[in-house]
């Protein structure tokens, strides 16, 4: 009886479905695209609607006769590439090449290299998707066309091997503006006033023996009923002057509860933001490591299987089933008080596709401990992330007790805020990063117990200087989330982009910040003069808007 032929860009994720299939397929790969525009010519016919002069790539002929001699025995032909432009770009080139006549011809997506998942692909196989490929098709022309044209433009005026790109000439105009901002930055100077208080007792309450109350911070907030401004060392000592003589007395005690509500699943950006901030990870790197995690990994005696979902995505949607065997573990490992009540459903951005889940695991009974003596120590550490990230999108909010004081004395008003964390719930396993520093889910400064009316005692005050701050450089991490924001790029090309300009020495890293280099400078004025449009924000948005629209 005749097999059917499955065809995959990737021999590990040729491997990993092989496992799952036996003996029904022949699963062959083909390693990445065979076709592309020529090296040493345009390949465009820009006079004939742009048609492109796609080409078999040098060394890739004998991988389309193997695919070929593999067809001519096959009963059926399934086309599994990645789910995405790219992905479907190889399908159709694969179908351009690899022609048989009478046997039918069919596209498969894998969202995840799982049993049930390749079962249900291949029972609900799809038809070539015309408008995928040519919103990608259409994005390699407009690549080649602004390289092509204006590359040589770059050899006359700087130096030969020099190149431009589409998007990643708009990446290079954002951190030479940001550069800009720091450069022409004028710090100004400012002060703060700290007081150093003790909680008072009213005539008659004192207790002999009571050890002396610890004290604790308030901020001079309000100066003559007005929001309280210092610009010099001079209003700062004024200020001083008028603030010791006075008595102090609690105004207001405000509390109440807060909440913190979980990250949501990993889309690409993020998990690429998220690994720069916990690991130092390039967003390169990170995409390499999670494409093995995605294709499959040997797992002992189960074989090679994939262990997260696509990580090409810009969507938080999860699956149903996935949604549910999270909620039971979280019950089973945590209680009941981390489930919330109902599921939590987290919304897509503006742009978003939605055609695949989010980054997740393939089966969260498959722990971070348990898969770690299998994995190499980056690909175990995102694995963890990602796995994390996903369980604690499912549990309960953590819930802080706030409480605001106001303090006043004369027309002088302290404010001190406190709060404490009364419940974890999702921080018990996870704790988002932030650009600043390793979290921002600690609590605020000590408070005692408070009353209004109740005086307070000045202990100390204490002045300090400060000056205000530019704007600070891009990272990886926040250069990725600036272009997602502004609709540069997309899911698949925003590794592409960073690696890019530090490939071509636009920009380099320095205490894991993106400068600019002289000859970044020199090709972003050059750009900026000579053709504006090309590096102009709102253009490249609105035409990667338009291309979104298959």
């Amino acid at each position: 009886m005749a097999k059917s032929l499955l065809i995959v860009e990737s021999p590990t994720k040729a491997k990993t479905l092989g496992r799952y299939l036996g003996k029904q397929f022949i699963v062959k790969a083909s390693v990445g695209h065979i076709k592309d525009l020529p090296k040493n010519k345009l390949g465009i016919d820009v006079e004939h609607d742009f048609h492109p002069d796609y080409q078999v790539i040098r060394g890739k002929k004998k991988v389309i006769h193997d695919l070929s001699e593999a067809a001519k025995n096959a009963e059926a032909i399934y086309l599994g590439p990645d789910p995405d432009r790219e992905g479907e770009a190889i399908a159709w080139h694969i179908a351009d090449e690899v022609r048989v006549e009478n046997k039918p011809v069919y596209r498969v997506l894998f969202y995840e290299l799982t049993r049930g998942a390749i079962q249900k692909a291949l029972e609900n196989p799809l038809a070539l998707n015309r408008s995928l490929y040519e919103a990608q098709q259409t994005r390699r022309i407009l690549d080649r066309l602004v390289g092509y044209l204006i590359s040589p433009i770059l050899w006359q005026k700087v130096k030969r091997g020099l190149s431009a790109g589409r998007v990643q000439s708009v990446a290079l105009r954002l951190l030479c503006e940001r550069e800009n901002e720091i450069r022409s930055f004028e710090s100004q100077e400012y002060w703060t006033i700290e007081g150093r208080m003790v909680p008072g007792t009213a005539p008659g309450e004192a207790v002999e023996g009571q050890e002396k109350p610890r004290s604790f911070s308030a901020q001079l907030a309000r100066c003559e009923k007005k929001k309280c401004r210092i610009p010099d060392v001079e209003e700062a000592n004024r200020l001083l002057e008028a603030l010791r003589p006075l008595s102090y007395t609690v105004q207001k005690v405000e509390k109440k509860k807060r909440t913190k509500s979980p990250p949501p699943p990993f889309i690409t950006s993020t998990l690429q933001q998220e690994a720069a901030r916990k690991f130092h990870s390039s967003a390169r790197r990170t995409m390499s490591i999670a494409q093995k995690l995605y294709e499959g990994v040997e797992m002992g005696d189960e074989g090679a299987v994939g262990l997260i979902t696509y990580m090409r995505t810009d969507s938080t949607r999860l699956s149903q089933e996935a949604v549910q065997a999270a909620r039971a573990l979280i019950e089973e490992v945590h209680g009941k008080d981390y489930l919330p009540a109902k599921p939590a459903v987290y919304k897509a951005k503006g742009r978003a596709q939605d055609a695949h889940e989010a980054v997740r695991p393939t089966d969260v009974r498959r722990t971070p401990e348990q898969a770690a003596r299998f994995l190499s120590k980056e690909e175990a550490r995102l694995y963890a992330l990602i796995w994390k990230r996903f369980v604690a999108s499912q549990m309960a909010p953590a819930l802080y007790a706030q409480t605001t004081v106001d303090i006043v004395g004369g027309d002088y008003e302290f404010r001190a805020v406190g709060s404490v964390l009364e419940f974890d719930g999702y921080q018990v396993l996870y704790t988002e990063s932030h650009d600043n520093g390793e979290g921002s889910d600690k609590d605020d400064a000590w408070l005692p117990e408070l009353k209004e009316g109740q005086p307070v005692l000045l202990e100390e005050l204490i002045p300090k200087q400060h000056f205000t701050q530019p704007p600070p450089r891009f990272t990886e991490a926040s250069l990725i989330r600036e272009l997602e924001e502004l609709g540069i790029g997309r899911p698949s090309t925003y590794a592409t982009i960073v690696s890019t300009i530090l490939d071509r020495e636009y920009c380099r890293v320095e205490n894991r910040r993106l400068l600019p280099t002289e000859l970044g400078w020199l090709i972003n004025n050059l750009l900026l003069k000579n053709f504006p449009e090309m590096v102009d924000v709102e253009f490249t948005a609105r035409m990667a808007k338009s291309l979104d629209q298959e």
